[in-house]
Protein backbone atom coordinates (compact mmCIF):
# COMPACT_ATOMS: atom_id res chain seq x y z
CA UNK A 1 0.00 0.00 0.00
CA UNK A 2 0.83 3.51 0.08
CA UNK A 3 -0.52 5.04 2.46
CA UNK A 4 -1.82 3.88 5.85
CA UNK A 5 -5.06 4.90 8.03
CA UNK A 6 -5.13 6.82 10.49
CA UNK A 7 -7.14 5.97 13.60
CA UNK A 8 -9.52 8.57 15.66
CA UNK A 9 -7.71 9.18 18.15
CA UNK A 10 -9.91 8.57 20.85
CA UNK A 11 -9.00 5.39 22.88
CA UNK A 12 -11.87 3.04 23.62
CA UNK A 13 -11.18 2.90 27.68
CA UNK A 14 -11.63 6.88 27.24
CA UNK A 15 -15.27 6.53 26.64
CA UNK A 16 -15.93 3.73 29.00
CA UNK A 17 -20.10 4.13 31.35
CA UNK A 18 -19.20 6.26 33.75
CA UNK A 19 -16.68 8.36 32.32
CA UNK A 20 -17.72 12.06 31.07
CA UNK A 21 -16.26 11.29 27.96
CA UNK A 22 -18.78 7.87 27.64
CA UNK A 23 -21.61 10.71 28.01
CA UNK A 24 -20.75 11.96 25.39
CA UNK A 25 -20.29 9.08 23.08
CA UNK A 26 -24.10 8.58 24.47
CA UNK A 27 -25.25 11.66 24.19
CA UNK A 28 -23.48 11.51 20.37
CA UNK A 29 -25.41 8.55 19.70
CA UNK A 30 -28.27 10.02 20.54
CA UNK A 31 -27.99 13.62 18.70
CA UNK A 32 -26.80 11.32 15.43
CA UNK A 33 -30.70 9.92 14.59
CA UNK A 34 -32.53 12.34 16.99
CA UNK A 35 -34.29 15.36 16.87
CA UNK A 36 -33.98 18.69 18.56
CA UNK A 37 -34.62 17.22 22.54
CA UNK A 38 -31.38 14.63 21.71
CA UNK A 39 -29.77 18.35 19.99
CA UNK A 40 -30.16 19.99 23.35
CA UNK A 41 -29.13 16.98 25.58
CA UNK A 42 -25.70 16.85 24.06
CA UNK A 43 -25.46 20.56 24.36
CA UNK A 44 -25.81 19.97 27.98
CA UNK A 45 -23.63 17.55 28.63
CA UNK A 46 -20.87 19.53 26.72
CA UNK A 47 -21.44 22.12 28.91
CA UNK A 48 -20.86 19.99 31.79
CA UNK A 49 -17.55 18.91 30.31
CA UNK A 50 -17.12 22.64 29.65
CA UNK A 51 -17.52 23.38 33.60
CA UNK A 52 -15.35 19.82 34.86
CA UNK A 53 -12.39 22.17 33.40
CA UNK A 54 -10.65 19.27 31.49
CA UNK A 55 -9.22 20.54 28.50
CA UNK A 56 -7.67 16.81 27.22
CA UNK A 57 -11.44 15.12 27.93
CA UNK A 58 -12.70 18.09 26.43
CA UNK A 59 -10.96 18.28 22.98
CA UNK A 60 -11.50 14.43 23.32
CA UNK A 61 -15.66 15.35 23.41
CA UNK A 62 -15.27 17.74 20.49
CA UNK A 63 -13.78 14.88 18.14
CA UNK A 64 -16.35 12.67 18.98
CA UNK A 65 -18.97 15.26 18.33
CA UNK A 66 -16.71 16.34 14.96
CA UNK A 67 -16.27 12.49 14.28
CA UNK A 68 -20.48 12.24 13.33
CA UNK A 69 -20.86 13.47 9.74
CA UNK A 70 -23.23 16.61 9.65
CA UNK A 71 -23.66 17.21 13.41
CA UNK A 72 -21.66 19.96 14.05
CA UNK A 73 -23.73 21.60 11.40
CA UNK A 74 -27.22 20.42 12.75
CA UNK A 75 -25.95 21.68 16.13
CA UNK A 76 -24.85 25.36 14.26
CA UNK A 77 -28.56 25.18 13.19
CA UNK A 78 -30.30 24.42 16.36
CA UNK A 79 -28.89 27.01 18.32
CA UNK A 80 -30.67 29.38 16.29
CA UNK A 81 -34.41 27.23 15.69
CA UNK A 82 -34.75 25.27 18.82
CA UNK A 83 -38.10 25.50 19.94
CA UNK A 84 -38.33 27.27 23.67
CA UNK A 85 -40.15 24.97 25.19
CA UNK A 86 -39.78 21.05 26.76
CA UNK A 87 -37.81 19.70 28.81
CA UNK A 88 -35.22 21.74 28.41
CA UNK A 89 -36.34 25.58 28.28
CA UNK A 90 -33.38 27.35 26.94
CA UNK A 91 -30.52 25.10 25.23
CA UNK A 92 -27.26 25.34 26.58
CA UNK A 93 -25.88 27.19 23.15
CA UNK A 94 -27.67 30.08 24.35
CA UNK A 95 -26.42 29.88 27.54
CA UNK A 96 -22.75 29.72 26.75
CA UNK A 97 -22.25 33.25 26.47
CA UNK A 98 -22.89 34.44 29.96
CA UNK A 99 -19.42 32.13 30.81
CA UNK A 100 -17.98 32.36 27.91
CA UNK A 101 -14.16 34.44 28.40
CA UNK A 102 -12.18 35.11 25.44
CA UNK A 103 -8.84 34.80 27.11
CA UNK A 104 -9.62 31.45 29.87
CA UNK A 105 -12.32 29.59 28.48
CA UNK A 106 -11.84 26.00 27.25
CA UNK A 107 -11.90 24.37 23.60
CA UNK A 108 -15.63 23.27 24.03
CA UNK A 109 -16.70 26.67 25.61
CA UNK A 110 -14.53 28.42 22.04
CA UNK A 111 -16.71 25.87 20.27
CA UNK A 112 -19.86 26.19 21.75
CA UNK A 113 -19.99 30.11 21.62
CA UNK A 114 -18.95 29.95 18.25
CA UNK A 115 -22.65 28.93 17.92
CA UNK A 116 -24.52 31.76 19.65
CA UNK A 117 -26.99 33.67 18.13
CA UNK A 118 -25.34 36.85 19.66
CA UNK A 119 -22.80 38.02 16.84
CA UNK A 120 -20.51 39.67 18.65
CA UNK A 121 -20.39 36.36 20.98
CA UNK A 122 -19.38 34.20 17.96
CA UNK A 123 -16.63 36.94 16.94
CA UNK A 124 -15.05 36.66 20.13
CA UNK A 125 -15.40 33.15 19.88
CA UNK A 126 -13.79 33.16 16.77
CA UNK A 127 -10.88 34.92 17.85
CA UNK A 128 -10.49 33.05 20.62
CA UNK A 129 -10.35 29.90 18.33
CA UNK A 130 -7.57 31.40 16.45
CA UNK A 131 -5.62 32.23 19.11
CA UNK A 132 -5.58 29.84 20.91
CA UNK A 133 -6.61 26.84 17.67
CA UNK A 134 -6.60 23.08 18.42
CA UNK A 135 -7.48 20.97 15.58
CA UNK A 136 -10.37 19.55 17.36
CA UNK A 137 -11.95 23.57 16.94
CA UNK A 138 -11.61 23.96 13.35
CA UNK A 139 -14.72 22.19 12.14
CA UNK A 140 -16.55 25.22 14.40
CA UNK A 141 -14.20 27.76 12.81
CA UNK A 142 -14.93 26.86 9.27
CA UNK A 143 -18.73 26.95 10.19
CA UNK A 144 -18.02 30.77 10.77
CA UNK A 145 -16.37 31.27 7.55
CA UNK A 146 -19.61 31.18 5.95
CA UNK A 147 -21.05 33.36 8.33
CA UNK A 148 -23.97 35.69 7.36
CA UNK A 149 -22.15 38.29 9.48
CA UNK A 150 -19.61 40.02 7.72
CA UNK A 151 -17.07 40.81 10.64
CA UNK A 152 -17.50 37.05 12.02
CA UNK A 153 -16.98 35.99 8.52
CA UNK A 154 -14.30 37.78 8.01
CA UNK A 155 -11.96 37.39 10.97
CA UNK A 156 -13.19 33.31 10.33
CA UNK A 157 -11.84 33.87 6.51
CA UNK A 158 -8.40 35.30 7.97
CA UNK A 159 -7.73 33.05 10.45
CA UNK A 160 -8.55 29.60 8.66
CA UNK A 161 -5.89 30.89 6.05
CA UNK A 162 -3.67 31.42 8.15
CA UNK A 163 -3.79 27.99 10.40
CA UNK A 164 -4.08 26.25 7.39
CA UNK A 165 -0.58 28.14 5.82
CA UNK A 166 1.44 27.50 8.95
CA UNK A 167 0.35 23.66 9.69
CA UNK A 168 -1.55 21.99 6.95
CA UNK A 169 -1.42 18.74 8.65
CA UNK A 170 -2.33 19.19 11.51
CA UNK A 171 -5.42 21.43 10.80
CA UNK A 172 -6.51 19.88 7.33
CA UNK A 173 -7.81 16.45 8.67
CA UNK A 174 -10.25 18.10 10.93
CA UNK A 175 -11.30 20.97 8.48
CA UNK A 176 -11.50 18.86 4.93
CA UNK A 177 -15.07 16.83 5.97
CA UNK A 178 -16.68 20.02 7.31
CA UNK A 179 -15.98 22.17 4.47
CA UNK A 180 -16.93 19.73 1.66
CA UNK A 181 -20.01 19.39 3.30
CA UNK A 182 -20.92 22.73 3.58
CA UNK A 183 -19.30 23.53 -0.06
CA UNK A 184 -22.62 23.85 -1.87
CA UNK A 185 -24.13 26.52 1.33
CA UNK A 186 -23.88 30.04 -0.11
CA UNK A 187 -20.79 31.59 1.01
CA UNK A 188 -19.61 28.02 1.96
CA UNK A 189 -16.80 27.75 -0.81
CA UNK A 190 -14.32 29.90 0.89
CA UNK A 191 -13.10 26.64 2.81
CA UNK A 192 -12.46 24.35 0.26
CA UNK A 193 -10.71 27.33 -2.07
CA UNK A 194 -8.02 27.66 1.45
CA UNK A 195 -7.84 23.64 1.64
CA UNK A 196 -7.35 23.14 -1.99
CA UNK A 197 -4.24 26.24 -1.75
CA UNK A 198 -2.41 24.61 1.11
CA UNK A 199 -2.66 21.18 0.03
CA UNK A 200 -1.09 22.15 -3.21
CA UNK A 201 1.81 23.47 -1.14
CA UNK A 202 2.21 20.64 1.79
CA UNK A 203 4.46 17.93 2.00
CA UNK A 204 3.69 14.65 0.33
CA UNK A 205 3.49 13.07 4.01
CA UNK A 206 0.17 15.25 4.26
CA UNK A 207 -1.77 14.41 1.11
CA UNK A 208 -1.01 10.78 1.73
CA UNK A 209 -2.48 10.80 5.58
CA UNK A 210 -5.40 12.17 4.12
CA UNK A 211 -5.72 10.05 1.42
CA UNK A 212 -5.95 6.68 3.48
CA UNK A 213 -8.11 8.40 6.21
CA UNK A 214 -11.28 10.06 6.02
CA UNK A 215 -14.75 9.10 4.27
CA UNK A 216 -15.45 8.85 0.37
CA UNK A 217 -16.06 12.17 -0.57
CA UNK A 218 -12.76 13.09 1.04
CA UNK A 219 -10.47 10.70 -0.37
CA UNK A 220 -11.81 11.24 -3.97
CA UNK A 221 -11.15 15.13 -2.93
CA UNK A 222 -7.73 14.80 -2.26
CA UNK A 223 -7.12 12.33 -5.13
CA UNK A 224 -8.69 14.40 -7.53
CA UNK A 225 -6.10 17.08 -6.83
CA UNK A 226 -3.24 14.35 -6.36
CA UNK A 227 -4.12 13.20 -9.96
CA UNK A 228 -4.10 16.58 -11.54
CA UNK A 229 -1.02 17.16 -10.16
CA UNK A 230 0.69 14.31 -11.53
CA UNK A 231 2.54 13.70 -7.85
CA UNK A 232 1.43 9.50 -8.24
CA UNK A 233 3.79 7.50 -10.25
CA UNK A 234 2.49 4.51 -12.22
CA UNK A 235 3.20 1.82 -9.23
CA UNK A 236 1.45 4.02 -7.46
CA UNK A 237 -1.20 4.00 -9.44
CA UNK A 238 -1.39 0.00 -10.22
CA UNK A 239 -1.32 -0.41 -6.53
CA UNK A 240 -4.20 2.17 -5.69
CA UNK A 241 -6.26 0.48 -8.91
CA UNK A 242 -5.87 -2.99 -7.54
CA UNK A 243 -6.16 -2.58 -3.78
CA UNK A 244 -8.52 0.64 -3.01
CA UNK A 245 -11.30 0.07 -0.93
CA UNK A 246 -13.17 3.14 -2.89
CA UNK A 247 -14.48 2.17 -6.69
CA UNK A 248 -14.15 5.89 -7.44
CA UNK A 249 -10.67 6.03 -6.65
CA UNK A 250 -9.80 2.68 -8.41
CA UNK A 251 -11.23 3.93 -11.53
CA UNK A 252 -9.64 6.87 -11.43
CA UNK A 253 -6.23 5.32 -10.13
CA UNK A 254 -6.62 2.50 -12.96
CA UNK A 255 -7.48 4.97 -16.15
CA UNK A 256 -4.40 7.26 -15.23
CA UNK A 257 -1.84 3.63 -14.83
CA UNK A 258 -3.41 2.84 -18.09
CA UNK A 259 -3.20 5.68 -19.92
CA UNK A 260 0.38 6.25 -19.20
CA UNK A 261 0.97 2.44 -19.58
CA UNK A 262 -0.71 3.37 -23.39
CA UNK A 263 1.84 6.10 -24.06
CA UNK A 264 5.02 4.59 -22.33
CA UNK A 265 4.11 0.99 -24.25
CA UNK A 266 3.98 -0.55 -20.74
CA UNK A 267 1.96 -3.94 -22.44
CA UNK A 268 2.88 -5.77 -18.59
CA UNK A 269 0.89 -3.21 -16.57
CA UNK A 270 -1.54 -3.53 -18.94
CA UNK A 271 -2.22 -7.03 -19.03
CA UNK A 272 -1.50 -7.01 -14.93
CA UNK A 273 -4.59 -4.95 -14.54
CA UNK A 274 -6.79 -7.23 -17.09
CA UNK A 275 -5.87 -9.57 -14.70
CA UNK A 276 -7.56 -7.59 -11.76
CA UNK A 277 -10.52 -8.81 -9.30
CA UNK A 278 -12.51 -5.58 -10.10
CA UNK A 279 -14.62 -5.70 -12.93
CA UNK A 280 -14.26 -2.21 -13.20
CA UNK A 281 -10.50 -2.06 -13.43
CA UNK A 282 -10.32 -5.20 -16.23
CA UNK A 283 -12.45 -2.66 -18.72
CA UNK A 284 -10.11 0.30 -18.17
CA UNK A 285 -7.26 -2.39 -18.70
CA UNK A 286 -9.13 -4.16 -21.81
CA UNK A 287 -9.59 -0.75 -23.66
CA UNK A 288 -5.89 0.28 -23.27
CA UNK A 289 -4.92 -2.95 -24.84
CA UNK A 290 -7.92 -2.45 -27.26
CA UNK A 291 -6.10 0.86 -28.36
CA UNK A 292 -2.43 -0.65 -28.56
CA UNK A 293 -3.56 -3.52 -30.62
CA UNK A 294 -3.57 -6.08 -28.79
CA UNK A 295 -6.84 -8.17 -29.46
CA UNK A 296 -6.18 -11.13 -29.52
CA UNK A 297 -5.31 -10.18 -25.62
CA UNK A 298 -8.82 -8.82 -25.04
CA UNK A 299 -10.53 -12.12 -26.98
CA UNK A 300 -9.56 -14.50 -24.21
CA UNK A 301 -11.98 -12.50 -21.92
CA UNK A 302 -15.05 -13.54 -23.82
CA UNK A 303 -16.15 -15.96 -20.80
CA UNK A 304 -15.65 -12.86 -18.21
CA UNK A 305 -18.52 -12.85 -15.43
CA UNK A 306 -18.42 -8.64 -16.21
CA UNK A 307 -20.82 -7.72 -18.76
CA UNK A 308 -19.11 -4.76 -19.68
CA UNK A 309 -15.54 -6.42 -20.03
CA UNK A 310 -17.74 -9.26 -22.41
CA UNK A 311 -19.29 -6.47 -24.67
CA UNK A 312 -15.00 -5.11 -24.80
CA UNK A 313 -13.84 -8.84 -25.67
CA UNK A 314 -16.72 -9.05 -28.55
CA UNK A 315 -15.42 -6.15 -30.07
CA UNK A 316 -11.99 -7.30 -30.30
CA UNK A 317 -13.16 -10.62 -31.79
CA UNK A 318 -15.12 -9.00 -33.93
CA UNK A 319 -11.90 -7.22 -35.57
CA UNK A 320 -10.18 -10.80 -35.43
CA UNK A 321 -12.96 -12.43 -37.62
CA UNK A 322 -13.75 -14.50 -34.54
CA UNK A 323 -17.58 -15.28 -33.82
CA UNK A 324 -18.39 -15.14 -30.54
CA UNK A 325 -21.90 -16.39 -30.79
CA UNK A 326 -20.24 -19.75 -32.28
CA UNK A 327 -18.04 -19.72 -29.17
CA UNK A 328 -20.03 -19.51 -27.11
CA UNK A 329 -21.99 -22.44 -28.34
CA UNK A 330 -19.04 -24.47 -28.12
CA UNK A 331 -18.44 -23.67 -24.47
CA UNK A 332 -21.74 -23.79 -23.24
CA UNK A 333 -22.22 -27.19 -25.05
CA UNK A 334 -18.81 -28.58 -23.38
CA UNK A 335 -20.69 -29.18 -20.31
CA UNK A 336 -19.09 -27.71 -17.82
CA UNK A 337 -19.32 -23.85 -19.31
CA UNK A 338 -18.03 -20.74 -16.95
CA UNK A 339 -20.99 -18.36 -16.20
CA UNK A 340 -19.57 -15.70 -18.39
CA UNK A 341 -20.23 -17.82 -21.50
CA UNK A 342 -23.70 -18.64 -20.48
CA UNK A 343 -24.36 -15.19 -19.94
CA UNK A 344 -22.35 -14.44 -23.28
CA UNK A 345 -24.97 -16.64 -25.29
CA UNK A 346 -27.87 -14.52 -23.61
CA UNK A 347 -26.88 -11.32 -24.88
CA UNK A 348 -25.80 -12.65 -28.81
CA UNK A 349 -28.00 -15.66 -28.96
CA UNK A 350 -31.28 -16.13 -29.78
CA UNK A 351 -34.16 -18.82 -28.74
CA UNK A 352 -32.88 -21.32 -31.14
CA UNK A 353 -30.29 -21.45 -28.92
CA UNK A 354 -32.56 -23.03 -25.70
CA UNK A 355 -31.65 -26.40 -26.35
CA UNK A 356 -28.34 -25.69 -25.43
CA UNK A 357 -29.11 -23.96 -22.40
CA UNK A 358 -31.86 -26.71 -20.75
CA UNK A 359 -29.45 -29.69 -19.83
CA UNK A 360 -27.65 -27.08 -17.39
CA UNK A 361 -31.40 -26.68 -15.63
CA UNK A 362 -30.43 -29.84 -13.55
CA UNK A 363 -26.36 -28.46 -13.19
CA UNK A 364 -24.88 -29.53 -9.73
CA UNK A 365 -23.97 -25.87 -9.25
CA UNK A 366 -26.22 -23.66 -7.98
CA UNK A 367 -24.47 -20.50 -10.16
CA UNK A 368 -24.78 -22.16 -13.49
CA UNK A 369 -28.63 -23.28 -12.76
CA UNK A 370 -29.17 -19.68 -11.79
CA UNK A 371 -27.87 -18.28 -14.88
CA UNK A 372 -29.36 -21.20 -17.15
CA UNK A 373 -33.01 -19.64 -16.37
CA UNK A 374 -31.53 -16.41 -16.48
CA UNK A 375 -30.01 -16.67 -20.11
CA UNK A 376 -33.64 -18.59 -21.24
CA UNK A 377 -35.96 -16.07 -19.81
CA UNK A 378 -33.29 -13.00 -21.68
CA UNK A 379 -33.77 -15.34 -24.97
CA UNK A 380 -37.43 -15.16 -24.26
CA UNK A 381 -37.43 -18.87 -24.63
CA UNK A 382 -38.62 -20.11 -20.99
CA UNK A 383 -40.92 -23.50 -21.02
CA UNK A 384 -43.16 -22.92 -17.36
CA UNK A 385 -42.89 -26.44 -17.19
CA UNK A 386 -39.39 -26.83 -17.11
CA UNK A 387 -38.31 -24.22 -14.55
CA UNK A 388 -41.33 -25.13 -12.28
CA UNK A 389 -39.46 -27.55 -10.37
CA UNK A 390 -36.33 -25.07 -9.80
CA UNK A 391 -39.00 -23.02 -7.36
CA UNK A 392 -38.04 -24.97 -4.87
CA UNK A 393 -34.67 -25.53 -5.32
CA UNK A 394 -31.99 -24.86 -2.26
CA UNK A 395 -30.28 -21.95 -3.35
CA UNK A 396 -32.30 -18.68 -3.32
CA UNK A 397 -30.61 -17.64 -6.05
CA UNK A 398 -31.91 -20.29 -8.50
CA UNK A 399 -35.35 -19.21 -6.57
CA UNK A 400 -35.27 -15.68 -7.55
CA UNK A 401 -34.21 -16.25 -11.27
CA UNK A 402 -36.96 -18.93 -11.67
CA UNK A 403 -39.42 -16.40 -10.20
CA UNK A 404 -38.34 -13.66 -12.39
CA UNK A 405 -38.81 -16.22 -15.73
CA UNK A 406 -42.43 -16.87 -14.37
CA UNK A 407 -43.51 -13.76 -13.68
CA UNK A 408 -44.67 -12.61 -17.19
CA UNK A 409 -46.35 -16.25 -17.08
CA UNK A 410 -48.76 -16.18 -14.78
CA UNK A 411 -51.38 -18.38 -16.97
CA UNK A 412 -48.57 -21.19 -16.67
CA UNK A 413 -49.07 -21.43 -12.94
CA UNK A 414 -50.79 -24.13 -11.27
CA UNK A 415 -53.51 -22.68 -9.44
CA UNK A 416 -52.88 -21.98 -5.51
CA UNK A 417 -49.23 -22.25 -6.22
CA UNK A 418 -48.17 -19.03 -5.26
CA UNK A 419 -50.69 -18.92 -2.37
CA UNK A 420 -48.57 -21.85 -1.13
CA UNK A 421 -45.16 -20.36 -1.71
CA UNK A 422 -46.29 -17.44 0.76
CA UNK A 423 -47.31 -19.73 3.57
CA UNK A 424 -43.77 -21.45 3.59
CA UNK A 425 -41.12 -21.70 5.82
CA UNK A 426 -38.46 -20.42 3.56
CA UNK A 427 -37.91 -17.14 3.43
CA UNK A 428 -37.13 -16.73 -0.22
CA UNK A 429 -39.86 -18.71 -1.54
CA UNK A 430 -42.27 -16.42 0.48
CA UNK A 431 -40.85 -13.85 -1.57
CA UNK A 432 -41.46 -15.74 -4.71
CA UNK A 433 -44.70 -16.25 -4.09
CA UNK A 434 -45.65 -12.46 -2.90
CA UNK A 435 -43.84 -11.23 -6.03
CA UNK A 436 -45.99 -13.83 -8.37
CA UNK A 437 -48.90 -12.47 -6.63
CA UNK A 438 -48.29 -9.17 -7.84
CA UNK A 439 -49.34 -9.06 -10.82
CA UNK A 440 -52.68 -9.86 -10.27
CA UNK A 441 -55.89 -7.97 -9.75
CA UNK A 442 -56.32 -5.35 -6.91
CA UNK A 443 -58.23 -7.59 -4.24
CA UNK A 444 -55.03 -10.59 -4.85
CA UNK A 445 -52.87 -7.86 -4.08
CA UNK A 446 -54.13 -6.33 -1.02
CA UNK A 447 -54.87 -10.07 0.84
CA UNK A 448 -51.07 -11.22 -0.26
CA UNK A 449 -49.83 -7.67 1.21
CA UNK A 450 -51.88 -7.97 4.60
CA UNK A 451 -50.57 -11.80 4.97
CA UNK A 452 -46.79 -10.20 3.85
CA UNK A 453 -47.75 -7.35 6.61
CA UNK A 454 -47.41 -10.15 9.26
CA UNK A 455 -44.84 -11.47 7.76
CA UNK A 456 -41.86 -12.48 10.85
CA UNK A 457 -38.78 -11.56 8.48
CA UNK A 458 -38.66 -8.09 9.10
CA UNK A 459 -38.15 -6.91 5.37
CA UNK A 460 -40.70 -8.42 3.98
CA UNK A 461 -43.04 -7.34 6.84
CA UNK A 462 -42.10 -3.60 5.77
CA UNK A 463 -42.78 -4.24 2.09
CA UNK A 464 -45.90 -5.96 2.87
CA UNK A 465 -47.03 -2.56 4.93
CA UNK A 466 -45.66 -0.64 2.21
CA UNK A 467 -48.10 -1.97 -0.52
CA UNK A 468 -51.12 -2.09 1.84
CA UNK A 469 -50.75 1.79 2.63
CA UNK A 470 -49.87 2.21 -0.94
CA UNK A 471 -53.42 0.60 -2.23
CA UNK A 472 -55.27 2.07 0.75
CA UNK A 473 -54.25 5.57 -0.41
CA UNK A 474 -55.64 4.84 -3.33
CA UNK A 475 -58.75 3.25 -2.27
CA UNK A 476 -59.19 6.60 0.10
CA UNK A 477 -58.98 8.72 -2.82
CA UNK A 478 -61.81 11.39 -3.21
CA UNK A 479 -63.76 10.76 -6.52
CA UNK A 480 -63.41 14.32 -7.81
CA UNK A 481 -59.56 12.89 -8.81
CA UNK A 482 -58.75 12.57 -12.30
CA UNK A 483 -57.90 9.02 -11.49
CA UNK A 484 -61.06 7.02 -10.35
CA UNK A 485 -60.11 4.67 -6.93
CA UNK A 486 -59.35 1.25 -7.94
CA UNK A 487 -61.88 -0.96 -7.41
CA UNK A 488 -62.35 -4.26 -5.01
CA UNK A 489 -64.16 -6.66 -7.16
CA UNK A 490 -64.65 -9.26 -3.98
CA UNK A 491 -67.31 -11.35 -2.94
CA UNK A 492 -68.88 -11.18 0.51
CA UNK A 493 -67.28 -13.96 1.82
CA UNK A 494 -63.92 -12.46 0.37
CA UNK A 495 -64.46 -9.20 1.72
CA UNK A 496 -64.78 -10.69 5.23
CA UNK A 497 -61.56 -12.44 4.62
CA UNK A 498 -60.28 -8.99 3.99
CA UNK A 499 -61.61 -7.05 7.11
CA UNK A 500 -60.33 -10.53 9.03
CA UNK A 501 -56.65 -9.81 8.13
CA UNK A 502 -56.96 -6.23 8.32
CA UNK A 503 -57.63 -6.70 11.36
CA UNK A 504 -54.79 -8.74 12.37
CA UNK A 505 -52.60 -6.31 10.36
CA UNK A 506 -53.51 -3.13 12.33
CA UNK A 507 -51.12 -3.03 14.98
CA UNK A 508 -48.39 -3.65 12.45
CA UNK A 509 -49.98 -1.39 9.26
CA UNK A 510 -50.09 2.00 12.19
CA UNK A 511 -53.00 4.01 13.04
CA UNK A 512 -53.41 6.19 9.87
CA UNK A 513 -52.94 3.32 7.19
CA UNK A 514 -55.29 1.04 9.73
CA UNK A 515 -57.78 3.60 9.78
CA UNK A 516 -57.81 4.48 5.43
CA UNK A 517 -58.00 0.71 5.08
CA UNK A 518 -61.03 0.10 7.10
CA UNK A 519 -63.02 2.83 5.11
CA UNK A 520 -62.07 1.77 1.80
CA UNK A 521 -63.50 -1.63 2.60
CA UNK A 522 -66.61 -0.54 4.32
CA UNK A 523 -66.96 1.50 1.09
CA UNK A 524 -66.63 -1.58 -1.51
CA UNK A 525 -68.38 -4.19 1.21
CA UNK A 526 -70.47 -6.11 -1.59
CA UNK A 527 -74.34 -6.13 -0.95
CA UNK A 528 -75.72 -8.85 0.70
Amino acid sequence: MIWGRRGSGVQPSAVGKGTPLGAVHVAVNGAAAGRWEALNHLAEVLFEVDAAGDEVVARSALRLVAGVAGLVARLDRHARQAPWYGPYQECALRRVGARFSAATSGPVAMALASMHGDGRIRERAVTAMVDRPCPEVMPFLVLRTGDWVKPVRDRARAGLALLLADDPGGYLPAVLPIALRLDARLRGGFAVTQIRAALLSAPAEVWRGLLGSGGRRQRRFVFDIVLAQGWLRLPDYVTCAETDSDVGIRVRAADAACREAVWTRRHDVLRRLARSVRAEVRVVALTGLVRVGQDCDVTAYLDDDAPLVRAVARDAARRLGVDAREHYRTTVSAGEPALGAIAGLAETGSAADAPLLRPLLTHPQARVRAQAVRALRLLDAVVAQEVLPLLRDPSPAVVREVTAALGPLPGALPPGLPWQLLGDARMELRRAGYRLLRGHGVDVQLRAALVLTLDPDHRLAQRGKADVTRLARDGARTTWRRTPPPELPVTAAQHGELAALAARAAAALGEDTSLMLTRWLARTRPDG
